[in-house]
């Protein structure tokens, strides 16, 4: 991979379920992965579309939340974004095995950074 390839949107959405069966019968992507929090992950073979089951007593607002990249190495993006005046990208916590660092852009804007991809194991990136 010569450049990062974007791979990745996720929306909060108020019912996970609901969206991920629209997105499969309407447009034929199939289901990979559900979260505990009841966030639904679907796929088209190529892009990873998370939909985030939004949470009552959280305080994140429904629509769209951050996407991702596929990139071939972490370090040299985190100096290229470094040197752009950004933060440095930080390990992303939690048990989701789609990305590993988490960075923002000028704006503020979420992007995810994966070097394997945020697709499921066994399904061809």
């Amino acid at each position: 991979m010569t450049r990062p390839r974007l791979r990745h949107l996720a929306f909060v959405v108020q019912d996970a379920k609901r969206m991920a069966a629209f997105y499969c019968e309407q447009f034929g992507m199939e289901l990979f992965h559900t979260d505990p929090d009841g966030s639904h992950f679907v796929t088209d073979g190529y892009l990873n579309l998370a939909l985030i089951q939004q949470q009552l007593d959280g305080d994140v607002a429904t629509g769209f939340n951050h996407f991702g990249f596929q990139v071939s190495e972490i370090p040299p993006i985190a100096e290229k974004l470094a040197e752009a005046g950004v933060p440095r990208p930080v390990l992303r916590g939690g048990d989701r095995p789609f990305a590993e660092y988490r960075a923002i852009d000028p704006e503020g804007n979420w992007f995810d950074l994966s070097e394997h991809g945020f697709l499921p194991p066994g399904l061809a990136e």
